[in-house]
């Protein structure tokens, strides 16, 4: 499907046969030129319609505005982030809706709970996640506390948190204050659940640290 709304560029992207593809064009029907940021042209986020799946790929360039990326999926209603650098072109990242399999996607109440412990454990390294401020409209610090783990660079960065409404159509992805911190400053504009992802490297293997937070007014 086609997404467009406010930007110079639209994506077109659909899956079969195992992988996604994706096509950019511009308002004069050209492949905008991208840049580079955090070492890839493209970052793909693709998240199923109750945001239990999480997946942060980089889909690889098969021609003029055309990339591709292989991935399994189940039948099922997912959205994709196209997070992209046009160069010299407005551009800002809205839900490509896919449909797999034909199956009508209706729409499902929201199954997010906000975590009352903010420490997650996954393959033996645990990450603490302080949060200074959960309001609306002012600046929101997450401070990732990796204990005894130290994480190692990961696309330019010691890690990358990329955050969705309940809707799973404000997209958020934030990078570090600075290189050699854990910790992220976000606005949030409107009050209510969210999904927060981190992703942090170690030893050579990204792990991704989901939690559910609330925002308040």
């Amino acid at each position: 499907m086609k997404n467009l709304t406010g930007n110079e560029v639209s994506v077109e992207a659909k899956y079969e046969f195992g992988k996604i593809s994706i096509e950019l064009k511009d308002q004069h029907q050209q492949a905008p030129e991208l840049e580079v940021s955090h070492e890839k042209e493209f970052h793909l986020i693709l998240v199923n319609e109750d945001l239990t799946e999480y997946r942060h790929l980089h889909p690889f360039k098969k021609g003029e505005g055309r990339f591709e990326q292989p991935v399994q999926l189940e039948a099922g209603a997912y959205k994709l982030f196209v997070d992209i650098q046009p160069k010299g072109l407005a551009y800002q990242v809205k839900p490509v809706h896919l449909q797999i399999d034909h199956q009508s996607s209706s729409s499902i109440e929201s199954s997010l709970k906000v975590d009352e412990r903010l420490t997650k454990t996954i393959e033996g390294h645990t990450v603490e996640l302080s949060i200074d401020s959960l309001k609306a409209h002012v600046p929101t610090v997450f401070s990732y506390d990796t204990k005894e783990s130290n994480p190692e660079p990961y696309l330019g960065a010691l890690g990358h948190v990329v955050i969705l409404d309940e809707a799973g159509e404000q997209f958020i992805h934030v990078h570090p204050s600075s290189h050699d911190t854990t910790e992220f400053e976000t606005v949030f504009h409107k009050p209510g659940l969210y999904k927060v992802w981190a992703e942090f490297q170690f030893h050579g293997t990204v792990h991704t640290y989901p939690f559910v937070i609330r925002v308040s007014d």
